[in-house]
C-alpha cells in the first residue's frame, strides 16, 4: 500500500495554504442539524481518494480517466482495497520502516472523519474538466460508495510518494490502544 501524490507536509491543522486547513470550519449541507455557517470542528482537513475507486468512476461514466484534482483531492491512495469503506476512527500511518509492529518511526498519522458522499459540486467539476454537462449527474450515482475519505492529522509529519500506509483499525470499548 503506497501513496501516490507530490510529498504533502501536514501540520494539526491539515496541509499549510489548502483550502481546508484549519481548525474549524462552517457547517453546511453536510450538517443539516446546525444552522449553516455555524463554526464547528474542521473534520475535513484533507481529502483522499483510492486509485483503483477512481479508475472503477471513471469506467463507470464512460472517461479514460477521473483526475484526484477534480475533485479537489490532496492524497492519492494505491493498494488499500474498498478504500472508501475505511471504518471512521481508523488511522493512516505513512512511511517509516515499523511496518505496523512496535512503535511507530514515520512521517504522518491521519484519522479517517467519514466517507466523503459524492456531490453535485464535484460533478459540475467533472462535467467542466470532461467537457460533458450530462456528468454533473451522473457522477453522484456513479461515485456512489468510492468517493474517498475525509481525515483529520492525528501526527504532523510528511507524507511522500511511495511511502507505505499502514491501516491501523479503530480501538473499540475493551481494546488496548
Amino acid at each position: 500500500m503506497t501513496t501516490r501524490a507530490a510529498t504533502l507536509v501536514c501540520d494539526l491543522l491539515g496541509i499549510p495554504g489548502d483550502l481546508h486547513h484549519g481548525p474549524s470550519r462552517r457547517a453546511g449541507a453536510r450538517e443539516p442539524w446546525l444552522p449553516r455557517g455555524t463554526v464547528i470542528r474542521n473534520d475535513r482537513q484533507i481529502s483522499a481518494l483510492g486509485l483503483d475507486e477512481l479508475a472503477e468512476i471513471a469506467g463507470r461514466l464512460g472517461l479514460p480517466a477521473l483526475e484526484p484534482e477534480w475533485l479537489g483531492g490532496n492524497l492519492l491512495i494505491d493498494g488499500i482495497a474498498d478504500f472508501s469503506r475505511l471504518a471512521p476512527g481508523s488511522r493512516l500511518a505513512f512511511g517509516g520502516n515499523w511496518g505496523g509492529k512496535g512503535r511507530f518511526d514515520g512521517g504522518a498519522v491521519l484519522c479517517v472523519e467519514a466517507y466523503n458522499a459524492p456531490c453535485r459540486q464535484a460533478g459540475r467539476a467533472v462535467a467542466a474538466m470532461a467537457s460533458d454537462a450530462a456528468l454533473e449527474f451522473a457522477f453522484v450515482k456513479a461515485a456512489a460508495g468510492l468517493r474517498g475519505l475525509v481525515l483529520s492529522v492525528d501526527r504532523a509529519g510528511r507524507v511522500a510518494p511511495g511511502d507505505a500506509v499502514i491501516v491501523l483499525p479503530p480501538v473499540t470499548a475493551g481494546q488496548r490502544a
